[in-house]
């Protein structure tokens, strides 16, 4: 039968609600990591609650600073806003792991003052000794052997040069609590021995110094993912400890998210895997409103036939107890579609000034693009806005409108049909006929319709083709009859005989 959930159990709701985001800052932003940050700081707004956003910096070989502004960076750009912490302050400060040492020592002293923690002198060896001489297996790890060490046994090993670790003195009961996304869990008693919580040298572990920071900050609710479920167990004995000892005055609720999973869905996502990568999907033309919608549906929905929706409507429905225990897995095409879909919402002005930095980087346009080259862009950007997904395709559907030489694509060139020059050579004449004032979509659709469906017995697909290849270079590009109008008449004829000169 399993242990009572501990009555200390914090109650809060709505602006009591405090939450956390503290990642190691190692390595790029990736999904997994701003899916945490996302769902915490969903929550924070939903309630009405506080998100703190603090790090745990504490391991010199593998943290840097710029992996923290990265973090910094990708947050901002996600409008992930939090309340107190790093960069903004608050009453909890420091922020920062590397600047608490001295709040880890205090709190410690408190601990092995109320004899929760304890002094521990064995070494590894000494425990698998003792393991082996009890005919008990290895893997069960320390013994508790230190829990009874008198004065003059503790004396006699620091005259040896013995450093002492600290170990909690855990409980000899079931641990239960309730989680916030998966029910009710136990941890039998004898689950785990007693462990360290600082090391010989002083050096403070994560199973110190996460609860510990909690515990100070007033964190309620810890929303974090299933992968650290099992250091619960040993979370919960802590905390109890942490009240004995006057440092909180109760337990945090604890949920595990869902993992979040390759696109093949049988194995977790890596850091490593392109499609974790923040930034990347941010350099291929991710905009934020997509992909911060796109990233709350892995583990969570707002309903059964809906997959689209804005930052509020989030913020209005979201609520931790909703999130799905199950693994969620990234659907890279999904993942488009819902950007595309956003990207279909923005006002056409916003639209067109986010292709710009895409633009810009392809060599296309300046940033800020020239007057002439605005004017191009703000009437180029609704002819593909409707068909576009990502921004990063930006450069290949509008390049041609502004370089002076059309880049034909290789597939594009191998599909022009057996007439191509003939049907090059009828729209020339057709687009020569049509006056230079009135060269419009309109009247140039008119006048190819006329030459080429009527004229020449030809369907649209067939006809059309070589001429949207002449005129940008590509299979695929933003309506033919509106680019020819950009472009002009006298630059559009130019291409077609361009391309009539080069398959001959």
């Amino acid at each position: 039968m399993s242990a009572a959930i501990d009555p200390r159990t914090t109650t809060a709701t709505g602006p009591e609600v405090r939450v956390r985001f503290c990642p190691s800052p190692t390595g790029l932003p990736h999904v997994g990591m701003i899916r945490t940050a996302l769902y915490n700081w969903a929550y924070a707004r939903h309630t009405g609650g506080k998100l703190i956003f603090r790090v745990e910096d504490t391991d010199a070989a593998r943290d840097s600073e710029e992996s923290f502004r990265q973090l910094v960076d990708a947050l901002t750009w996600l409008e992930i806003d939090w309340d107190e912490g790093v960069e903004k302050g608050g009453p909890h400060a420091p922020y920062r792991q590397s600047q608490r040492r001295e709040i880890y020592a205090e709190v410690l002293e408190k601990l092995v003052a109320s004899g929760a923690v304890y002094e521990s002198y064995s070494t590894a060896e000494e425990i698998d000794a003792r393991n082996a001489a009890a005919g008990r297996a290895k893997q069960l790890g320390y013994d508790n052997f230190d829990r009874g060490l008198t004065e003059e046994q503790k004396a006699a090993f620091r005259a040896e040069g013995r450093e002492p670790a600290y170990r909690l003195r855990v409980p000899d009961a079931d641990l239960t609590y309730v989680d916030l996304i998966r029910g009710e869990v136990t941890f039998p008693a004898g689950s785990f021995p007693d462990f360290v919580v600082v090391r010989a040298g002083g050096q403070a572990l994560y199973t110190f110094t996460n609860p510990v920071d909690d515990a100070l900050m007033g964190i309620t609710h810890v929303i974090r993912g299933e992968d650290l479920m099992p250091s619960t167990a040993r979370q919960l004995a802590l905390y109890s400890a942490l009240i004995d000892a006057g440092v909180t005055p109760f337990v945090p609720r604890f949920g595990h998210m869902p993992l979040v999973l390759g696109e093949t869905g049988t194995k977790k996502l890596s850091k490593r895997d392109p499609q974790a990568d923040l930034f990347l999907l941010r350099e291929k033309g991710f905009i934020h409103e997509g992909l911060l919608n796109y990233l709350s549906l892995l583990g969570w929905s707002i309903a059964a036939d809906r997959d689209v929706f804005s930052r509020d409507e989030l913020v209005a429905a979201f609520d931790i107890a909703d999130v799905n225990p199950n693994p969620a897995r990234f659907d890279q095409k999904k993942a488009e579609s819902i950007n595309g879909d956003h990207v279909r919402m923005l006002d056409a002005a916003d639209f067109a000034a986010r292709l710009v930095p895409y633009l810009h980087a392809a060599g296309l346009v300046e940033n800020p693009p020239t007057p002439a080259q605005q004017e191009t862009l703000d009437a180029a950007a609704p002819l593909v806005q409707e068909r576009m997904q990502l921004l990063g395709d930006a450069p290949g559907l509008l390049g041609f409108l502004f370089r002076d030489e059309v880049v034909y694509d290789e597939d594009a060139l191998g599909g022009l049909p057996a007439n191509a020059g003939e049907v090059l050579v009828a729209s020339v004449g057709a687009l020569e006929e049509v006056p230079e004032q009135g060269f419009t979509a309109a009247e140039v659709q008119s006048a190819l319709s006329d030459a080429l469906i009527e004229g020449l017995g030809l369907k649209p697909r067939v006809a059309y083709g070589p001429l949207r290849v002449a005129v940008s270079g590509r299979r695929v590009s933003p309506p033919l009859f509106e680019s020819m109008e950009l472009l002009g008449k006298g630059e559009s004829i130019r291409r077609l005989d361009a391309l009539i000169q080069r398959i001959g």
